[in-house]
């Protein structure tokens, strides 16, 4: 019998492996999904958290979100949560690319006044931001600007000009985690970070122009400032090759000191430290490191991109409207109290605390939701919802499923642009779940609710 078959339901979207299911599981694994996700659930994704609740000093519970899919070791979509006393950090539970997050700007302008100008919006988007594979930033740093944007994150981008001061009230703390060791970083990492900042990463990263198409709930939007036919800029990017270096070091370094700590593990790509130990607190500042690089990079790309839609259209900053609603972080790992203090692993898992905007992006054909968190999600899940759509097609059977039915087919209207025709047909609409059903559990399983729903005009890939 697979591990899906002995899965509980205990509420409509709410499914269970109760604690020692299997041998060493010390906690349940939770997962919020409705019975179409549910059809979508892969084996190796729910191993991966089972694998995940066998860690030394887990607490409470595994919890999967509706966009899982299988990662590196743990589940894109995975919340794990490891005592600082007896427990562990897990480099491959953060994920490679740390703090890769979401940035929402909204504008006072109409989708009237930019949808007849998109295809050169977007064509002037491609020629002025850094965007996939081997992009290369015209922000060149030194080790000791290197270090300078590790330690300050946003708040270096605001005082070198991307972006006024008001922003970092509206990121993830502040737009820069303090606890953060630019000297726990590897030279190699130094190396790969210095002339990506300011860059969209590959894959599924992008720069949307997109237009408000509905609003459920006035009052949250209010608040926020959005309305429906209301013109916004939604960036995602992470820390580019600096993270993935990081986490491919302290990947290595885990591996190795695996026998010194006496952890027996289900799985390698679950290599971990004691969250106490020299190793495990140089990877959580090198972390924090990377987050910091994350941080800047949405700083820089959000306040470029506004500007190349500013300065196409021929107006002013006061008529843009520029404006930020949140940045938040969806692969990194924080300090946080539950009772006692926890480390929070969120991979392919978002904040959602109370009155905190949520942005879940959707493909780049479909459309993208801004949530706001409840109290609810500080007892169901550690303060935490989705990240995403999540994908169900592989980039290779992508590809394949583009060139029988031809692109425009695929993408319908949308204007795309990108420097390879190979990243747009791997992030086709079809390779991902359905964004929309994703938002259905989670304000079902109510942890978040929905305050409007975004529809894309323009989007430049990585």
């Amino acid at each position: 019998m697979g591990l899906k078959e002995k899965l509980v339901k205990k509420d409509t979207f709410l499914w269970e492996l109760p604690a020692g299911t299997e041998e060493g599981q010390k906690v349940p694994v939770v997962l919020f999904l409705s019975e179409e996700l549910f059809d979508l659930l892969e084996e190796d994704a729910l191993r991966q958290a089972v694998n995940a609740s066998k860690l030394p000093g887990v607490r409470k519970a595994i919890y999967v979100m509706p966009d899982v899919h299988v990662g590196y070791g743990f589940p894109v979509g995975g919340v794990m949560a490891t005592s600082t006393e007896d427990g562990i950090i897990s480099p491959g539970a953060v994920g490679y690319d740390i703090n890769c997050g979401v940035r929402l700007i909204a504008t006072n302008l109409r989708a009237k006044d930019v949808a007849k100008h998109i295809k050169g919006i977007m064509d002037a988007m491609l020629r002025e931001v850094p965007a996939g594979v081997g992009s290369k930033s015209p922000i060149k740093l030194s080790k000791s600007q290197m270090k300078e944007v590790l330690k300050e994150g946003a708040r270096w981008a605001v005082d070198h000009g991307f972006g006024p001061e008001e922003d970092l009230n509206h990121i993830e703390d502040g737009g820069t985690i303090p606890w953060a060791d630019p000297d726990c970083a590897s030279k190699e990492a130094y190396e790969r970070g210095s002339n990506e900042l300011g860059t969209v990463g590959s894959g599924n990263h992008f720069v949307e122009i997109q237009v408000v198409e509905e609003i459920y709930d006035e009052e949250e939007a209010g608040k926020l400032g959005l309305w429906e036919g209301q013109v916004t800029i939604m960036v995602h990017s992470g820390s580019r090759g600096f993270g993935h270096q990081v986490c491919t070091d302290y990947l290595r370094e885990a591996l190795k000191s695996m026998s010194k700590y006496n952890i027996k593990l289900p799985d390698p790509q679950l290599a971990c430290f004691p969250f106490k130990s020299k190793e495990g607190q140089n990877y959580f500042k090198a972390m924090g490191a990377s987050a910091n690089y994350a941080f800047a990079n949405r700083q820089i790309l959000g306040f470029k991109s506004a500007q190349v839609l500013k300065n196409y259209l021929g107006i002013s900053w006061e008529e843009l409207g520029y404006r930020l609603i949140y940045d938040h972080a969806h692969n990194i790992a924080k300090l946080e109290k539950y009772g006692e203090d926890l480390v929070i692993h969120r991979k392919g898992a978002t904040r959602a605390f109370p009155g905190q905007p949520v942005i879940i992006p959707g493909d780049m054909g479909r459309a993208s939701y801004l949530l706001v968190g409840t109290s609810e999600s500080m007892k169901r899940s550690f303060g935490t919802t989705c990240h995403g759509a999540g994908r169900v097609m592989s980039r290779r059977k992508a590809k394949k499923f583009v060139k029988e039915v031809g692109l425009e087919k695929v993408i319908g209207g949308l204007t795309v642009v990108a420097r390879g025709k190979a990243t747009v047909m791997e992030e086709i609409p079809q390779a991902y779940k359905d964004v929309s059903e994703v938002v259905r559990v989670v304000e079902g399983v109510g942890i978040a609710k929905a305050v409007a729903k975004m529809k894309p005009l323009g989007t430049l890939k990585g």
